[in-house]
């Protein structure tokens, strides 16, 4: 399981893995990164405190993973356990923070229960000040996750891995890390430009009090500051904007003063970019900084051959998105997974737009409704919407009030988490009647909560009606455009073209794919004739965007434009930039 090791694994195998600075964003001096070796053990559901731990793991790497060092599934009755000391400053508060542990956890420090967290893929804080002491103290994590035995949003994970269904992530898959701050700090912001006024709002969540003080830099030229008020606007002279094209970021130092003294200084970042829909040659399409804007994407699932969900390395991470953007493409659609934040940096720096999927979840997969059916429906009748509504519960397996409470949930903590990347210009709640409820409600929702991007309320196959595309899937039957109703219409999956090249598969003998090729000559002229018949000749006819499945294979899946352990480029480099030089308007 899991033997296939990329270029990266070496150095992921080592005392601090994913050493750098884990959020971007919000960015303090005074931290600490606990990711490393942790003593561990799995013991079963009745074990109400671990005494024994007789293994140890390289966090923050799952525990199937063969960079854990562990390289093993668990089970539904297995709980696992986690066990770290550390020391930290007693002069000042101190933070604990995840950035993702999949599925439920319970955090301890020196015996007693600092707080409970549950969901899969979004980051969590706890203040442990009242539990720490002087010298050495003591970290434990235990960690329940079901997989697919449970009901919870879990993507594609599987407890036994098959065709598109892979490995699953239990545990602590992000970065733990630890920050002191003063008693009075700042808790959070919330970034929002505005390019026809020339501004950036600015909303800060303080824990006590004190004054805010902005100062704002283009590099190193000091372009703006002032004082400011928690919900605030700072003007931004001689805007630059920001575009795949020019990604151009401005930095900033947030400090919370009390008296002359900053008590706390927190640095960010940020762009000028707008999203909106309008009009060009007779369809509504989308439009980046108010004029229209072909988005020419991939599928990317972001799953590495060693690593599971976690990249090996941040130079892992750079890779797969510059080789993209290299070869042309201008936007990733991150499926079904939310990444570490320094991923979103980097596509915010390098310039490369993001589609952020919500996780999907539920009882297991409806195959019918989500795959048999609509592949039917589109032989029969091809530009016809499937009418299926989505408040039969039980036809998408959501049968239960807390299961749709909790996914809601969810959804909204990714917002907030990832609310501040300038790369990520929409959001998908649902794709292809995954574990699918409610989905114009839940898109509009979306929409009120963050009117500044897109929202693919329903990507694939159960269009309700909702804002903001009519958003369609197609492999190996012909793409031809769903009846135009006025919303910008977007190929939001398509091709998967494969073919398996030895030595850098996971399985030779079950590798898969939508349509298989021979060899890298025979996939590259598929490739380009399906663009070439069918994807470019429909941009007049109100395409919008499109989305190739994939980035990379992944386990089984042999239809990335990378090889799994990323040594390889499947297709010939020069033809991928050519076709993408004309899918443009």
């Amino acid at each position: 399981m899991m033997t296939l090791k990329t270029r990266w694994a070496d150095e992921a195998m080592c005392d601090l893995p994913l050493s750098e600075y884990p959020r971007p964003q919000m960015v303090r001096d005074n931290w600490t990164n606990l990711n490393g070796m942790f003593d561990f053990a799995v013991c079963d559901e009745k074990t109400e405190w671990c005494e024994d731990y007789s293994e140890q793991i390289r966090v923050p790497f799952a525990v199937e993973s063969c960079l854990s060092g562990i390289c093993r599934r668990i089970s539904a009755k297995d709980r696992l356990w986690y066990r770290k000391k550390f020391t930290t400053d007693m002069s000042k508060r101190t933070l604990l923070h995840f950035g993702a542990v999949d599925w439920e956890c319970n955090v301890y420090v020196n015996g007693k229960e600092v707080g409970s967290h549950t969901g899969g893929y979004c980051p969590f804080t706890f203040d442990i000040t009242s539990a720490v002491k002087e010298g050495e103290n003591e970290l434990v994590v235990k960690v329940y996750d079901p997989t697919d035995e449970g009901w919870q949003n879990r993507g594609k994970q599987a407890s036994e891995s098959h065709g598109f269904w892979y490995t699953s992530t239990s545990g602590i898959w992000q970065t733990v890390w630890l920050e002191s701050v003063s008693e009075n700090y700042i808790r959070n912001y919330k970034l929002t430009p505005d390019i026809d006024r020339g501004v950036i709002g600015i909303k800060t969540d303080i824990c006590g009090k004190g004054d805010l003080y902005l100062k704002i830099f283009d590099g190193e030229t000091l372009v703006a500051e002032k004082a400011v008020s928690a919900d605030d606007v700072a003007e931004i002279p001689a805007m630059k904007l920001w575009s795949p094209e020019t990604p151009n970021l401005y930095d900033f130092v947030l400090e919370l003063r009390n008296g002359d003294a900053a008590e706390d200084s927190v640095k960010g970042y940020f762009a000028m970019r707008k999203f909106s829909i309008g009009e060009y040659e007779g369809y509504n399409r989308l439009f980046l900084n108010n004029e229209p804007y072909f988005q020419r994407g991939l599928l990317d699932q972001g799953y590495w051959s060693d690593g599971g969900l976690t990249p090996p390395t941040d130079e892992a991470m750079i890779y797969d998105i510059q080789v993209m953007k290299d070869l042309g493409f201008n936007m990733l659609r991150k499926h079904i997974k939310v990444e570490p934040a320094r991923w979103y940096y980097h596509c915010d720096r390098i310039g490369m737009l993001v589609w952020q999927d919500m996780v999907s979840g539920g009882k297991a997969l409806n195959t019918f409704h989500a795959g048999v059916l609509p592949n039917v429906q589109g032989v029969l009748n091809p530009i016809v919407n499937l009418s299926k509504k989505d408040n039969a519960y039980a036809t998408f397996n959501r049968d239960r009030i807390e299961w749709r409470q909790q996914f809601e949930e969810e959804l909204f903590e990714m917002i907030d988490s990832l609310y501040n990347y300038p790369s990520i210009c929409c959001w998908v709640p649902f794709n292809e009647g995954w574990g699918q409820f409610d989905a114009k409600r839940i898109g509009d929702a979306v929409k009120a909560y963050d009117p500044t991007r897109f929202v693919d309320h329903a990507s694939g196959w159960y269009d309700q009606k909702g804002c903001d595309f009519r958003s369609m899937h197609k492999y190996i039957l012909p793409v031809i455009l769903p009846k135009y109703d006025g919303r910008p219409i977007v190929l939001s999956e398509y091709g998967g073209y494969s073919n398996k090249i030895p030595n850098h598969v996971w399985n030779w003998e079950k590798s898969f794919g939508y349509q298989m090729y021979k060899d890298k000559d025979a996939l590259t002229a598929a490739y380009k004739k399906l663009h070439e018949k069918q994807i470019i000749p429909q941009i007049k006819k109100g395409l919008s965007a499109t989305v190739y499945t994939q980035v990379s294979d992944v386990e089984f899946e042999v239809n990335g434009m990378l090889s799994y352990d990323r040594e390889l480029i499947k297709l010939h480099e020069d033809v991928i930039k050519e076709i993408n030089a004309k899918m443009t308007y």
